[in-house]
C-alpha cells in the first residue's frame, strides 16, 4: 500500500544519538520515490555543523542551529514531501540536557507542529560510536525529554522499532496507518489544525514490548 502523501507534508525522525535516524530517513526517501512521490531528504545541521566547526556548539550557538534546520526543511517542503533527519526539537532537547536551557522550545515546538507526520525511533538497536556522539549513557535522558516536549505539547508520534527493514517495514506501516486511514495528513503550513488521533506512544517509558503491543493493536483497529 502506498499512502497519498501531498506535496508540504513533512515525515520528520526524531530520536537519540545512534538509533538509526539517518539510515531510516534515508531508506524512506529510497521507498517514497520508488512509489513515484516526489520526495526530499533534510539532513542534520547539527552535525554539519560540528563536523565543520571541528566542535561541538556553545548554547549561544545553538539557536542559529536550530533555525537553520527549520528554514532547510520550509524550502524542501515547497517542492515535494520531505522526510526531515531531525528537527529543530532535537537541538532544543540537547540545549536542555547539555546547558540546561530550554528557551529553544518554543521555536522549535511551533515548528514540529507543522510536521503531518513524527517518528520517533526506539532504543532497541546496538550503540555505535562515532567522534560527535557522547556515549550511550545519553540515549535514555535524550529520549525522555523528546517524549516530554511532544506529549507536553500535544503532539502525535509513532515509535519504530526494529533492526534493518523491520523498522523500515514498522515506519512505513505508521505512516500508511496515519496517512491512509486518516485520508487527511496536514500538509505544511496547516499548523492551525485540529491534532490527528493516531497517537500511540508511551508517555513514561521505553519498553519496547509495551510499545510494540500499543502499535499492533492500533495496526489491528485500521486494517
Amino acid at each position: 500500500m502506498t499512502p497519498t502523501l501531498p506535496t508540504g507534508l513533512v515525515i520528520a525522525v526524531l530520536g537519540a544519538e545512534s538509533t538509526g535516524k539517518t539510515a531510516l530517513a534515508t531508506a524512506l526517501v529510497q521507498r517514497l520515490r520508488e512509489r513515484g512521490i516526489p520526495a526530499t531528504m533534510v539532513g542534520e545541521y547539527l552535525r554539519e555543523w560540528c563536523e565543520r566547526e571541528g566542535r561541538t556548539p556553545r548554547p549561544g550557538e545553538q539557536q542559529v542551529i536550530a533555525d537553520e534546520q527549520t528554514r532547510r526543511i520550509d524550502a524542501a517542503a515547497a517542492t515535494g514531501v520531505v522526510v526531515a533527519d531531525t528537527t529543530a526539537l532535537m537541538t532544543a532537547v540537547y540545549s536542555e540536557q547539555l546547558f540546561d536551557d530550554r528557551s529553544l522550545y518554543a521555536d522549535a515546538l511551533a515548528a514540529q507542529r507543522c510536521c503531518a507526520i513524527t517518528l520517533l525511533t526506539a532504543l532497541d538497536i546496538p550503540w555505535v560510536a562515532d567522534d560527535m556522539r557522547d556515549g550511550p549513557h545519553a540515549r535514555q535522558p535524550t529520549d525522555t525529554l523528546v517524549r516530554a516536549a511532544l506529549t507536553g505539547a500535544g503532539l502525535s508520534f509513532a515509535v519504530v522499532h526494529g533492526i534493518g527493514g523491520e523498522r523500515l517495514a514498522s515506519a512505513w506501516n505508521a505512516i500508511n496507518a496515519i496517512a491512509g486511514s486518516e485520508g487527511r495528513a496536514r500538509a505544511r503550513g496547516r499548523a492551525d489544525a485540529k491534532p490527528a488521533s493516531w497517537s500511540w506512544p508511551c508517555e513514561k517509558c521505553s519498553d519496547p514490548e509495551c510499545e510494540h503491543r500499543l502499535f499492533t493493536d492500533l495496526i489491528g483497529r485500521r486494517e
